[in-house]
């Protein structure tokens, strides 16, 4: 069975990409946790991707409630590590963004055409690796609205 994790942070990394961000890193790990994605926008903007992918009737608002303030803590104090190891990024404006993707059950095998992802738009269902996947929701300074949380 597929992590459907890692294909939630599959279709938003390929919607960054689209939306012109640079993929620094995927799945960054250090002893202080793991960061989904780390992508750069026009050499100015670093932002730590915090991905939540959930199925239908999920109890967390689509992955909105999981990000407590110890997950932020601990997402915040994991970037820290990652900007020790590259200090040449540290000078960028740095924020934490979370992205909410909804995957509906798995899809008979002949809707599922290929693994290719084009055209992402927010809101709008597409088919990858036999699931319908939607991203909800891409919340830029998320840490930073306390309307989120």
């Amino acid at each position: 069975m597929p992590n459907l994790g890692k294909i939630g942070e599959e279709l938003v990394a390929q919607w960054l990409s689209q939306q012109e961000y640079s993929i620094v890193a995927h799945r960054w790990r250090c002893r202080r946790g793991e960061i989904d994605i780390i992508a750069l926008l026009r050499e100015e903007v670093l932002a730590f991707v915090e991905v939540k992918t959930r199925s239908q009737n999920n109890w967390d608002a689509d992955g909105l409630l999981a990000i407590t303030a110890k997950k932020q803590s601990k997402l915040s104090q994991t970037a820290l590590f990652f900007l020790a190891q590259y200090p040449n990024l540290s000078s960028l404006i740095c924020r934490f963004d979370v992205a909410l993707v909804k995957v509906d059950n798995a899809l008979p095998s002949r809707l599922s055409p290929s693994t290719n992802i084009t055209q992402i738009q927010l809101g709008k269902s597409l088919i990858y690796q036999g699931y319908q996947l939607t991203l909800l929701d891409y919340l830029e300074s998320a840490f930073d609205q306390p309307e989120y949380y």
